[in-house]
């Protein structure tokens, strides 16, 4: 592998000192690819308005084609940081705009690329913000195709376009993960359920178990709590709120069991297999793991499999 700074002409920031990662990585067949430490792009999912592309200039790699806006990673920077990171520069992406659902990797050994898929939670117009792109449009799914797509974009759509339809869920029964660990949670149960609901936001997990090889998934999270642990009480809340069924944890949402634990699980489980979700139970009940898969859960894991993947 051969590392070459960026020629005259070629990508770079139009002001300030070059970061390192801008710079050219030399494959021993030739090829060259963007990016010293990797690349990124993020495609911003809208239902409603399609998928953000991003129509690059013509003295670009590939310029005249229509791409995800991206580029070079830095050192040490997650693949999630650095697509965001350069769709704000490039296309003026708001702060909390977007919420990520997959990354999917092309790993070549000399050099990777992270496509990160997400979904737009809060609508937003997207802003020219560097020589880098001629136009910036969403441009419905059906008709992506019909652009002028980069190649290494054109070649990953199908796979990408397929992900846009999988949405991947976790459904926890909170008594359980709780109980299983002896750390005196029965002391305070409301405050043993919010260390968990904290734990649980932002999990990753490698989307292999769902047939989708090359894909890291941050699903949806479903805390079931029942009994005492209903009294959780995170920032979101106001204290003088009736508690609502679903309460917005970050990125898990607290589901209050009004009575049985139980029924509540399999209810959640099976409004998410209605809505389309794939849905990933877990429990260690062993009633209650054939109860789940009953009401459509894909896949059912116990409370250690969760710790260990928590642990990690």
């Amino acid at each position: 592998m051969t590392v070459v700074p960026p020629a005259a002409g070629e990508p770079r920031r139009p002001d300030g000192p070059r970061n390192p990662g801008d710079a050219w990585v030399i494959a021993p067949s030739g090829e060259k690819y963007w990016g010293r430490f990797g690349a990124a792009g993020l495609l911003a999912y809208d239902p409603e308005r399609g998928i953000l592309l991003q129509h690059r200039v013509s003295w670009s790699h590939f310029g005249g084609t229509w791409g995800l806006p991206g580029g070079a990673m830095h050192e040490g920077e997650s693949a999630i940081v650095g697509a965001v990171r350069e769709a704000q520069e490039e296309a003026g992406v708001p702060d909390g705009s977007v919420r990520p659902r997959f990354t999917s990797v092309l790993d070549l050994d000399v050099w990777s690329y992270t496509t990160v898929i997400a979904d737009v939670v809060r609508p937003f117009e997207p802003v020219i913000s560097d020589p880098e792109s001629v136009a910036l449009e969403w441009v419905p799914v059906d008709e992506v195709d019909a652009r002028p797509l980069h190649p290494g974009f054109g070649s990953a759509w199908p796979t990408l376009r397929a992900l846009l339809d999988v949405r991947p869920s976790l459904v926890v029964d909170g008594a359980n993960v709780v109980g299983s660990v002896p750390d005196g949670w029965w002391k305070d149960r409301a405050g043993a359920a919010s260390r968990l609901a904290a734990r649980l936001d932002g999990l990753a997990l490698p989307a292999d178990d769902l047939g989708i090889r090359g894909t890291t998934w941050f699903p949806e999270v479903a805390l079931v709590v029942e009994g005492r642990a209903r009294e959780i009480v995170t920032p979101s809340m106001e204290s003088d709120a009736e508690a609502p069924e679903l309460l917005p944890a970050g990125g898990v949402s607290l589901v209050r069991a009004q009575a049985a634990g139980d029924d509540a699980i399999v209810a959640e489980v099976e409004r998410r297999t209605r809505a389309g979700q794939l849905v990933v139970a877990v429990t260690s009940d062993r009633e209650l793991q054939n109860r789940v898969a009953g009401a459509g859960a894909m896949q059912v894991h116990s409370a250690g499999w969760l710790l260990d993947v928590l642990a990690k």
